[in-house]
Parts: structure tokens; sequence; C-alpha cells
């Protein structure tokens, strides 16, 4: 697959501090309509993202041309909207957080060992670490390493305020080390299980009548640890608010462990799908998804 985003989030530190400082004065939806109206038409004329998303709501969603080019916009207004709500959040903004399927999470914090919890580029994942405080157990969240500093940095302060700690994946592999010791005391890891991001490893699915790829390696962790899985998709579901679904992901911790990867896979790439139909428009994979 071809990969030509690089998932970083765009602009230096000194831009990033100043729309921290912007967004602690002016109400999001300003931005909103700032971007909506004078940015993305311009974004949209000279980045490739356009094309991998009009492809994807046609090819996959089954759009017509008017309407795979709108929600091909609505797509990246969505998109500016994720990146504004995040910068709110370090700016001290707070959004309305409803939680379906909150009981999973608890039933599994009052039981001895730990579990993982899987998300993918669907929504904003990253707002639930912002919103919620870990309580009982420490939740531990895997990261991509090449994130721009300030990002991280501000990513660090909110995190350690929840009791959440961050583990960033590195090229010699030191964070499977980390990984063995939360899943061993007791602790909790969310990880990102749509994208291979350089794995070695990785599993062909069916996705919206296409093959994609998955890394092999959370599945094959869960598998190895035998810990209970939920899949959590955060979706913006107005201005200023977000709900957050919470999924168990059921495998036969019995059968052979090839067969309790492919289950568990199975389930994780059932729920996204079920996810990415009802909202196509917060699909975030801008790059060549499908082999």
């Amino acid at each position: 697959m071809k990969r030509q985003w690089s998932g970083k989030t765009y602009g230096n530190g000194w831009m990033h501090l100043w729309l921290i400082r912007l967004l602690r004065v002016l109400d999001v939806r300003v931005l909103y309509a700032f971007t909506f109206v004078f940015v993305l038409p311009v974004v949209l004329l000279v980045n490739p993202s356009r094309t991998y998303i009009y492809r994807f709501m046609r090819e996959r969603m089954k759009y017509g041309r008017c309407k795979s080019l709108w929600k091909t916009y609505v797509n990246h207004c969505m998109f500016a909207q994720l990146v504004i709500d995040r910068f709110a959040m370090y700016a001290g903004k707070e959004f309305d957080v409803k939680v379906v399927g909150m009981e999973h999470v608890e039933r599994l914090i009052a039981l001895p060992g730990s579990f993982m919890m899987m998300s993918s580029h669907v929504g904003n994942y990253e707002l639930a670490g912002y919103t919620f405080k870990s309580v009982g157990k420490r939740m531990n969240v895997l990261l991509f390493s090449g994130e721009k500093a300030s990002v991280m940095e501000n990513r660090q302060r909110l995190f350690e305020d929840n009791n959440i700690g961050m583990v960033p994946v590195m090229d010699d592999m030191s964070h499977l080390f980390e990984i063995n010791r939360i899943l061993s005391d007791g602790e909790m890891l969310g990880v990102l299980a749509d994208r291979i991001n350089g794995s070695t490893k990785s599993l062909r699915k069916r996705l919206l009548g296409g093959d994609v790829l998955l890394p092999q390696g959370p599945f094959s962790i869960a598998v190895m640890k035998s810990v209970p899985v939920i899949a959590v998709d955060v979706i913006k579901t107005a201005a200023r608010q977000y709900t957050v679904f919470i999924t168990p992901l059921e495998y036969d911790a019995e059968a052979p462990r090839a067969k309790q990867v492919e289950s568990l896979s199975q389930a994780y790439i059932d729920n996204m799908e079920r996810t990415v139909r009802r909202y196509p428009t917060q699909w975030y994979n801008y790059f060549e998804y499908w082999v």
C-alpha cells in the first residue's frame, strides 16, 4: 500500500501555541466556520487526501458522484473539527461526552488482571483519554512516536492528569517490553489496531467489500496474554458533544492460538465496519487503505 500521509499534526510548535491561546477566548464554532469557508476549499484543491476520500465514498460506500463530492467535503470539515477540538482540550475547553456501554469497562476494572481497548482512525479516539480519569487500574496508550513535540507534550499533560501513561512505538521495538509489563501488572492498554505502520506481520481482512491489512501484533498480544478486549469508538455527534461506544470483542480463549487471533481480529473488523457505515464522514485514513 502507498502511504502518502504521515499522520502528523500540521504546523509547528509556535503555530500550536497560538492556536491554544486563541481557543482560550474563542468558541470552537468560530474556528469551525473560518476553516470551512476559507481554509478547506484551498486544502481540497492542493491536497491528495480528497482523492482517497472521494474514492472511499464512491467505491466503498457506493454513493453517487454528487453525494461523494459532498461527503468528501464534509469528511474534511469533520477532520478539521477533530483537530480544533483537540487543541481546544489543550486550552482547557470541555465537551459533553456521553458513553454507551460503560458497564463493560466497569466490569473489567472490577476484575483482577489486565484488559485491552482497541480503537481505530474513525472518530476522535484521543478525546477519550482527555475526558475520562482512569480509576482502579492505570490506563496506558500505545501511540505513534513521530508526532510533533508540542502535541506530545500536551498529550502528556492531559493524560497524566487522568492517570494515563503514554507508550510511544519505537523503531527498536523496546515498547514491547513495556507492553508486557503493563499486561503482567494488571493495567489497561489502549491500542489503535487498524494501521500496519511498518509491522512485518499482518492479517488480511474484508472491509466494505475489499481487502485490508491489519497489524497482527495487537491481536496476538491479547491472545498470548489471554486478556479481555473491548472496542472503543469516539464519535462526534454535535458541535460540542461526543459519544463513546464501547463494545466487547469476543473470542474463544480455549481455541488454538491461531483461531483466537482470527476470531478476535474478525470481531474487531466487524465492529469497525458497523461504525464506518454509520459514520462514514468520520473515516480519517488519508491514504490508499485497501490492497
